[in-house]
């Protein structure tokens, strides 16, 4: 028997299996994760499609042990994954499924695509999901399906990611750190793929990241005045509550750090990003990763920003596209209603400091606060909770 240890759908597990055990075996035997199907068990058809580390595999032809240390994601593990929402919803729309048998590997392969493609070209698409055999539809509502979540999304402003987040050759997964020893895995937070020292100006790779949701907020400036002010580090990181610097900025790079207080647990995650801006069409990109050596947690985030003129130019409205993936001991704690609350303030505080910054004031709100504070967040989704039994009950 060996020894496994991975991540599923943002939980631990662990487990002794036999060496020639295969990855959907596991996953349905062992988890009861059924929602991966097993068709051909030749890596041919498709239906057992699912994540590793971010990036789509056969688990028909994986084995479990193979994946010690690594990240998977079925297709249970993207019920709230904006990309996959939005693909369901397209697939009900262009009647794209009909025994459904093909579908949760589908959908794992459209949504690659969905991130990578740069516009909905349908032989692209074709051949994207050639590796995904479907006895029923015809194909037609799906490459449809895709197409039209392609097209909406780019015409949202959300750009591709390129190689959809594939930093490096190789079998899906073969990053992970399976060449790494057990005892310097323990050191090591799962799901960074950067160097040792993450403050290091080594490149900072591209990811898919497990969630990705929006925001948007106005600023009443005009939007080259709110882009040159994004282009201020130092300004911005100013305007950040939780947030200090930890060098010299470039306009590429920067390294900081952000406090976080979830409870008794407290983590400072210390690392780098790469920073994108595209003057033309008044947008940019922020990609970054960090590290809690504490709470051996590690995170990876995106941020992409648009700004769009309103007001006849005299003002601009700020729309954010947010992703990131969690690891560690503080994934268990931050759900993911936890996390948008928490973005979702954080953007208030941010738009208001930004504001104060852009007319000249001197004083600062919240991103003056040593931490960002998680009770208050937490208590807040209790009270949303409890809001939501009531009005139920008044209904009934």
């Amino acid at each position: 028997m060996t020894d496994i240890d991975i991540n599923v759908n943002a939980r631990a597990a662990k487990a002794s299996v036999e060496p020639r055990t295969h990855l959907a075996d596991f996953l349905r035997d062992h988890l009861n994760l059924t929602g991966t199907h097993l068709g051909c068990e030749h890596g041919v058809c498709g239906a057992c499609t699912l994540l590793i580390d971010g990036m789509p595999a056969r688990s028909c032809i994986t084995f479990a042990a193979a994946c010690d240390g690594a990240r998977v994601t079925t297709i249970e593990g993207l019920d709230n994954d904006e990309i996959a929402t939005e693909l369901r919803a397209a697939f009900t729309r262009e009647h794209a499924l009909q025994c459904g048998y093909c579908t949760p590997g589908m959908l794992i392969s459209a949504r690659d695509l969905v991130l990578r493609l740069d516009e909905a070209d349908e032989r692209a698409i074709r051949v994207g999901l050639s590796g995904n055999l479907c006895r029923c539809t015809g194909y037609v509502g799906i490459v449809r399906a895709v197409r039209a979540v392609i097209e909406d999304r780019r015409k949202r402003g959300i750009l591709p990611v390129p190689g959809g987040g594939r930093a490096e050759l190789g079998p899906a997964g073969s990053g992970h750190g399976a060449s790494i020893s057990r005892s310097e895995m323990a050191r090591k937070p799962v799901g960074v793929e950067v160097q040792e020292n993450a403050g290091s100006k080594a490149a900072i790779a591209d990811f898919v990241p497990d969630k990705v949701f929006e925001e948007r907020f106005t600023i009443t400036a005009p939007p080259d005045k709110v882009f040159a002010m994004f282009g201020d580090v130092k300004e911005i990181a100013a305007c950040l509550p939780g947030v200090a610097l930890t060098g010299e900025p470039t306009a590429v790079h920067v390294e900081g750090l952000i406090r976080v207080k979830l409870g008794p647990i407290s983590a400072g995650f210390r690392g780098a990003a790469r920073i994108e801006r595209d003057g033309s069409t008044m947008s940019g990109r922020i990609v970054g990763t960090g590290n809690d050596q504490r709470s051996r947690s590690s995170t990876q985030g995106e941020i992409r920003y648009r700004l769009v003129p309103i007001d006849a130019g005299a003002a601009t409205r700020v729309e954010l596209a947010i992703g990131y993936s969690l690891q560690g001991i503080l994934a268990q704690i931050a759900r993911e209603g936890l996390v948008r609350d928490l973005a979702a303030r954080l953007t208030a505080d941010f738009a208001r400091n930004l504001e104060r910054r852009l007319s000249g004031a001197a004083e600062l709100g919240p991103a003056q606060a040593k931490s960002i504070d998680g009770v208050a967040l937490l208590f807040h989704q209790l009270w949303k909770l409890m809001r939501r039994l009531t009005e139920r009950t008044g209904k009934r």
